[in-house]
């Protein structure tokens, strides 16, 4: 990975790419900690030290700070991913939308403005919550007839924060590196690894129980680290055989390839995917003039505490769900199995056709499950050790981080590998 940054910062193109998304991610940093008017940080950060919300240390984790700060980047990319579950939700239960889907650029074009729109509204609806939220907790600076402005003022604050991270975001897409969204999470939640390091220095002080825990938790990261770059770069590769086919001197075909399908397809997209559904329950408890905490409903969406076990278990189930999902949506067996043929080749042992199509289907549902299985298991894992401490429970959201983290490094590398490449290859032109 070192080598291959150092060789992209040699390309004068590439190193320009570089430094803009860096500029960015600048930029995206000093708009999470610049706070809104009529919000008191201070509290924030108290009631933020003191422990006494999990969703919120959860949310900021996610939002890089911003939370904290009441920033007016404070709801992140949470908007933009959210609005683009729906969205592509929607674009395979709606017709029209998924008829979009399958014009080619220009269709993705126009869903991108649909994502946008919908990113706008669930801003408003988000930074109406996160209002609430720090009224209830008496974390505004004004009292009396104000709080109709400052209400105003707040949440069209968070709104336009939401939108100008999106477009950050389509900055990066257009004129840097990697995928912008993907880019500005890794930055967020990179952002908060000195808070993690002074939280295992402050538990370390507990005693030697502790101390080897301490320990653990390090060697765990560095193992689970390492376990998340092989599965992610895994693959289960179907041998292909193409025909032997002559057209007039000369043969052609007749070589053995294979088909590369790797085991976690999805990458980490199940993962914030979930994460985000699950935030929609403690987001509607904001809401206390809809909902009743108290009320048989309000009781119901407190199970979602982001620590709690029928949390974990929704979150592991949610994670599998969405990779079936996103394999469904990319992959299409029957598309597969027709190119082969076309293209005149064939799997060993499989005749051409529907056998084809059902082999590639069975293949592709055991790795999804394999693939699923592998982020569920490390997305949660950290959920279930933090209910055995009250010490331990700053960690909860630590698989998630680290998987997000991987992916979207070893995302990003793959891109400046296959950039390096396509400048230097000189081409048939040349």
């Amino acid at each position: 990975m070192l080598e291959t940054i150092r060789n992209a910062w040699k390309i004068p193109e590439i190193r320009k790419k570089i430094l803009f998304t860096l500029f960015i991610i600048l930029v995206f940093r000093v708009g999470s900690v610049i706070p809104v008017p009529f919000v008191d940080p201070s509290v924030i950060k108290e009631m933020s030290a003191a422990g006494t919300n999990d969703f919120f240390s959860y949310l900021s984790i996610l939002t890089g700070g911003g939370l904290q700060y009441g920033a007016i980047f404070a709801m992140s990319v949470t908007p933009y991913i959210n609005a683009s579950i729906i969205i592509q939700l929607l674009s395979v239960a709606i017709k029209p939308l998924e008829r979009l889907a399958q014009q080619g650029e220009e269709g993705r074009k126009k869903i991108a403005q649909i994502t946008r729109y919908a990113t706008i509204i669930l801003g408003l609806i988000q930074g109406t919550a996160y209002f609430f939220y720090l009224k209830n907790n008496s974390c505004l600076s004004v009292t009396g007839g104000t709080v109709v402005f400052a209400a105003f003022v707040i949440i069209l604050c968070f709104t336009a924060g939401s939108a100008l991270v999106m477009w950050l975001g389509e900055q990066i897409d257009v004129k840097g590196i990697g995928n912008g969204i993907s880019i500005l999470l890794f930055a967020g939640i990179l952002s908060r690894a000195p808070d993690a390091f002074s939280y295992l220095y402050h538990i370390w002080g507990y005693g030697t129980s502790y101390k080897i825990a301490v320990i653990g938790i390090v060697l765990a990261f560095l193992a689970i680290v390492a376990f998340v770059v092989w599965m992610t770069n895994a693959e289960r590769r179907i041998p292909i055989q193409y025909a032997k086919r002559v057209v007039g001197n000369k043969q052609y075909g007749g070589q053995n390839t294979h088909l590369p399908i790797k085991v976690n397809m999805s990458g980490v997209l199940p993962v914030i995917f979930a994460s985000s559904i699950l935030m929609l329950p403690t987001i509607l408890l904001s809401f206390e003039f809809l909902v009743n905490p108290s009320s048989s409903f309000g009781k119901l969406l407190q199970l979602f505490s982001v620590q709690g076990t029928f949390y974990a278990i929704i979150y592991f189930l949610l994670i599998i769900g969405f990779a079936y999902f996103y394999t469904t949506i990319q992959y299409n067996p029957v598309e597969m199995a027709n190119n082969l043929r076309k293209n005149g080749g064939a799997i060993p042992g499989i005749r051409p056709g529907k056998t084809t199509s059902d082999f590639i289907s069975k293949i592709l549902s055991r790795i999804t499950l394999m693939g699923a299985l592998f982020l569920s298991v490390i997305a949660v894992v950290p959920i279930i050790i933090s209910q055995f401490s009250d010490a331990f429970a700053g960690i909860s959201i630590g698989g998630t981080s680290i998987l997000i983290m991987v992916g979207v490094a070893l995302d990003t590398v793959t891109n400046l590998e296959s950039q390096m490449m396509m400048r230097h290859y000189k081409g048939f032109l040349d």
